[in-house]
């Protein structure tokens, strides 16, 4: 349980919290517009449809201040960077901004669903209370108050049409409809354009479509100003009180004293107040980003690596790093509206930063190009195209030095922000192994083909070397599992199996098959070291992050002196 609680404790805090506020927002406007006398001459045209849409706009408001905080990514690497206001459970925290945004992206979605079919069922009563009411009901009485241009009215609709062209009237001639269906609209597509295919296989369907959020954020604020809403006015309640003159409605009028007629007016918007600091903190993120990118950038060498791989090691003044950062790369040969994000491969002690792509889609095989990749002579440095760098920023991956133990599992492309967490272990163990607090690194990397990361492979063939000619090949343990192959493939494997180093990788640590037992790797792990705190990274799906963990839960000890897991994972 005590691990349980370091791992998923700050986690499920903030959720409970988040939702907690929601229902508290949305139980305290449902009671105000239900039962407040305020509102209730309204509900008398209304009905119950006016709390039900009067209590998710105040939870939309809450949950439109919280958006886009998650994505104010340098606001973020400033806080992970400050010690003295976020510790490492806040900093994991941190690290799952791209989870919390997207849940709450999903309550504004339920909430704007909610809100949007109970004023399906206003608009539809006020058109009809302006044409069918009688006279001599509290309803004929309400719905004629302010006639002319008296603006004490309560039912906003003025002109007598019948359904449905009245409903349809109302959704394009006042602001609050023509504001409603454009921020409908930009919500519907926003989230459709956000699911995995799209992201993965039309990357930018996704980005463009996003940036709809401009758009949905300025109608939201000026969704209001209409102040259709309408409640009595304060003076209005003192003067006339409802449960008292209810009942003596046909006796409404100046003269009479006791029931004098009410008055009402609209609701002043509110939402600006919810979501003007968020917008302005964004505000500022954008133009830190603009700022950034005009900083100039020089490609010092591009390296093509097999399987349309493509190595790019630039600088760039001020630039400073650390290991298992990233960064967002817009190339304006290619695109000048497209920002793609990449993980650094470079250690911090090198003197230029590198990012490796692989060509997978339009916008990396347009890079590829403008590079020159795809001829057979070397291109000109003077022809290599500008490049505008945004970052970098944080991620789990900065804590691997906290631990004395640290199990780092990479999947597939997941890979790449080990390149730079080994690649600077590997300077800071030659500079002064006695500094390093870290004492044991357990790597496993899991990949349908190893071809396409030959690169990688590189990089651990010279770790390995190195650590040997130090006579400390035990400071790192690593496994690499092959989870495809096919027949020729297996017959090679079995004619080699005896060779020194390994057929695939040439590493003298062999290749296995299949997928690893991660309840026996944590078992061997956590019997080795039986009092430490082992750091457990990932960069990988969100199954094998699942799997992990539960693991790490699970192969902790209760007793605060024992071993314990702590499960970090990459996300950008």
């Amino acid at each position: 349980m005590s691990n349980w609680v370091v791992n998923e404790g700050l986690s499920i805090v903030v959720v409970l919290v988040w939702l907690a506020l929601n229902a508290f927002l949305f139980v305290n406007f449902y009671q105000v517009y239900d039962v407040g006398e305020k509102y209730y001459y309204s509900r008398e045209i209304y009905g119950s449809a006016l709390a039900w849409a009067r209590a998710p706009a105040a939870c939309l408001n809450f949950n439109c201040l919280l958006i886009l905080l998650p994505v104010c990514r340098n606001l973020l690497s400033f806080l992970r960077g400050s010690s003295a206001c976020c510790g490492r459970s806040l900093r994991r925290q941190l690290d799952r901004n791209i989870t919390f945004h997207k849940m709450v992206a999903w309550m504004i979605a339920l909430h704007t669903a909610i809100h949007t079919a109970a004023h399906l069922f206003n608009v539809e009563r006020l058109v009809d209370a302006r044409v069918e009411a009688n006279e001599t009901t509290i309803q004929g009485v309400l719905t004629a108050l302010g006639d002319g241009d008296n603006e004490t009215y309560l039912n906003f609709v003025r002109s007598k049409v019948p359904n449905p062209v009245g409903g349809i009237n109302v959704a394009f001639t006042f602001l609050a409809g023509l504001t409603g269906v454009v921020i409908t609209l930009a919500l519907i597509l926003i989230i459709t354009s956000s699911t995995k295919t799209i992201r993965r296989s039309y990357f930018e369907v996704f980005w463009f479509t996003h940036h709809l959020f401009v758009i949905f954020f300025i109608g939201l604020v000026i969704h209001g100003a209409g102040r259709i809403v309408r409640g009595q006015t304060d003076q209005s309640l003192i003067d006339h009180r409802p449960e008292k003159c209810v009942h003596n409605f046909t006796e409404w009028g100046p003269a009479n004293r006791l029931c004098p007629t009410p008055q009402f007016s609209g609701n002043p918007p509110m939402t600006w107040m919810w979501v003007v600091a968020p917008m302005v903190l964004y505000l500022f993120e954008r133009l830190v980003r603009f700022w950034r990118s005009q900083q100039q950038v020089v490609i010092t060498k591009v390296v093509t690596h097999p399987f349309k791989t493509i190595e790019l090691q630039m600088k760039k003044k001020g630039f400073k790093m650390e290991v298992g950062q990233y960064i967002s790369v817009q190339c304006p040969a290619v695109s000048r509206l497209e920002w793609h994000p990449f993980t650094l491969t470079s250690a911090p002690e090198e003197d230029f930063f590198s990012i490796h792509i692989r060509i997978v889609g339009d916008w990396t095989e347009g890079l590829f190009k403008v590079c020159g990749c795809d001829k057979t002579e070397f291109q000109d440095a003077w022809k290599l195209p500008k490049m505008a760098v945004d970052g970098p920023f944080g991620t789990a991956s900065e804590d691997v030095f906290s631990y004395e133990v640290a199990v780092l599992v990479g999947a597939g492309i997941g890979v790449t922000p080990f390149a730079s967490v080994l690649k600077s272990v590997w300077y800071k163990y030659c500079n002064d192994a006695t500094t390093l607090r870290l004492k044991k690194i357990y790597f496993y990397w899991l990949c349908r083909e190893t071809q396409a990361f030959e690169w990688f492979a590189d990089l651990l063939q010279s770790l390995e070397t190195q650590m040997q000619e130090r006579d400390n090949a035990d400071f790192l343990s690593y496994n690499i599992y092959l989870t495809g192959w096919d027949e020729s493939q297996a017959t090679a494997f079995t004619l080699h199996h005896d060779e020194e180093k390994d057929v695939i990788t040439g590493l003298k640590q062999k290749t296995l098959y299949g997928r690893p037992n991660w309840e026996n790797e944590f078992k061997t792990i956590g019997s080795t070291h039986q009092s430490s705190r082992i750091g457990v990274f990932l960069c990988g799906p969100e199954a094998l992050a699942e799997t992990l963990s539960k693991q790490c839960i699970g192969n902790s000890n209760a007793d605060p002196r024992g071993v314990h897991f702590i499960f970090n994972k990459e996300n950008f």
